[in-house]
């Protein structure tokens, strides 16, 4: 058995429960060697509401999930089982693919995919929620009460540089993305 990963179409906003009434559908039938993983990919990101931070899993593919399934043998009575499984769920659209025919990821799309997932388990990424040329307001520091444009982010820092006018003159400064607020 050749299983491969697959992603499928479901309901937006409802990842979570439609993966867990799949397994629940799957394990009843009897078809979790054809059908034994079913993930919603997702990244941990830290994120700043309320002035305070926490960490929150934000989904990289919402509307999909990523089936890992031996399904490519269509004379297989149990494959088309578990794929009639799958379509005939609550909320799951189809399987992406020409006229909802599955069709597999690659082996480096799925690495990518995983490592994504488990860097960000280890090692959270910063939602910044700003763009270049943005306007800001510092809010701590130093330059309290300044106004700016932003020049670059760096979420892997964590870190905005702005460019401040002090005196007449521009004036970049490094602050941190959270001594700041979009205005």
């Amino acid at each position: 058995m050749a299983h491969k990963w697959y992603f499928v179409r479901c309901q937006s906003g409802c990842e979570d429960s439609v993966r867990k009434q799949l397994e629940m559908r799957i394990k009843t039938a009897g078809v979790q060697d054809i059908v034994p993983q079913i993930l919603v990919p997702f990244e941990r990101v830290t994120d700043l509401k309320g002035g305070k931070k926490r960490v929150v899993n934000k989904k990289l593919y919402p509307g999909y999930l990523m089936l890992q399934a031996d399904i490519e043998d269509t004379e297989d009575e149990r494959s088309l089982k578990a794929m009639a499984l799958v379509r005939e769920t609550n909320r799951v659209g189809d399987f992406l693919g020409p006229r909802g025919e599955p069709v597999p990821l690659a082996e480096h799309e799925v690495s990518g995919i995983l490592a994504r997932m488990s860097d960000t388990e280890s090692r959270p990424q910063v939602s910044i929620g700003l763009q270049k040329s943005d306007m800001v307001k510092i809010k701590s520091g130093a330059f309290d009460g300044f106004d700016g444009t932003v020049e670059e982010v760096c979420p892997d820092k964590g870190t905005v540089k702005v460019v401040v006018t002090i005196f007449g003159r521009p004036t970049p400064v490094e602050l941190e993305y959270w001594e700041v607020e979009a205005v």
